[in-house]
């Protein structure tokens, strides 16, 4: 394994059309939403034995188990649109299998099934020693000599990620604050993020995960209907969400990201704007290419200007002056924060 480069940033940015363009080249190794699957809970501290590792990516997300029994499914879900023996109602979905697998191959369960196979019996490791052999063994599997993981909504992971891979690439993906804060307003798991921020902004707690009872309580109950196993989808999809909100949070996602990156050494990261991506495909895959270790293959970056040019045609922002001016003032202090990072 020649590498290893983690793509992050605000998500609604591009990410995911770019995943699918960094899995189209041979040599690499392309793991979509590996860390939105497994979360800060997938790095412990210590050592861990090979089953123990395999219940950290086989158990069930709960947040994105309870997203599916509401019904309020991401369309990141890929699992789900051609569901194997997997599901919510019954066996839970493992959270491998979400995601992560449905992108390598068209069989999950049968990629699930070598994969625990094997995993479970390593010998105890810490998990950095447990992530590192997993990938080789993908990379073995599909001869890619590279590994990219692209998560989105991730950039405030970069300082785990550093103490658990200090060797690691970072690549900070990027899009126009107010074209981002209104995908963001448009998407499930991002109204549901804005939501719960509301909730920890009420109660104080730092993580959901810590609410209290009484807290519950003493929230709205549109709020705290949120928190129960199954919700009512309406309470996610069919309420007015103001975008300057989705302004501010795109803002602080990114002026804490620029910040974490800024810790990184300088040949270890890079900037990648989505509108550099759509206006120069060719030159900004190259470098791209370049920086993950492997070589920009002509019919690569032909296929990977072709499909940025069809998302360029298929999505368009068109905002009243008014809103627009609203949504950019709301960002501000996150483009200011990203001009600074490019210098």
């Amino acid at each position: 394994m020649r590498g290893l480069t983690f793509v992050v940033g605000t998500g609604r940015s591009g990410s995911t059309a770019l995943s699918g363009i960094v899995n189209t080249h041979p040599d690499v190794l392309s793991l979509n939403e590996l860390l939105s699957s497994v979360q800060s809970r997938g790095f412990p501290e210590g050592v861990l034995a090979g089953g123990e590792f395999w219940r950290l990516l086989a158990d069930p997300n709960p947040v994105f188990e309870r997203m599916i029994r509401s019904g309020v499914p991401m369309p990141e879900f890929l699992y789900t649109r051609r569901p194997g023996r997997f599901a919510t109602a019954t066996t839970g979905i493992p959270a491998l299998s979400l995601m992560v697998l449905p992108h390598l191959t068209d069989d999950p369960d049968g990629l699930f099934d070598e994969l625990e196979k094997e995993v479970r019996g390593w010998p105890a490791r810490t998990a950095a020693g447990h992530y590192e052999a997993l990938f080789g063994l993908l990379c073995a599997r599909t001869g890619a000599t590279a590994v990219v993981e692209r998560s989105g909504y991730s950039s405030d992971r970069v300082p785990l990620l550093r103490r658990v891979f200090p060797r690691a690439r970072f690549v900070h993906l990027f899009r126009d604050g107010p074209d981002c804060a209104l995908s963001m307003s448009r998407h499930t798991g991002y109204r549901l993020i804005f939501l719960l921020r509301d909730v920890l902004a009420r109660t104080g707690a730092a993580r959901v995960e810590d609410l209290t009872e009484e807290q519950v309580r003493s929230l709205p109950p549109e709020l705290s209907q949120l928190l129960a196993e199954r919700f009512d989808s309406a309470l996610v999809l069919g309420r007015e969400l103001p975008s300057a909100g989705f302004a501010a949070l795109w803002s602080e996602i990114v002026v804490r990201g620029v910040a974490h990156l800024g810790e990184v050494p300088a040949p270890l990261r890079t900037t990648l704007s989505y509108e550099d991506l759509l206006d120069r495909p060719r030159e900004e895959l190259t470098r791209l290419a370049r920086f993950i270790g492997v070589e920009p293959l002509p019919q690569w970056l032909d296929a990977g200007a072709a499909r940025l040019d069809a998302g360029r045609r298929g999505a368009s922002l068109r905002l009243p002056p008014a809103e627009l001016a609203a949504l950019r003032e709301g960002c501000a202090p996150g483009t200011r924060a990203l001009e600074g990072s490019r210098g």
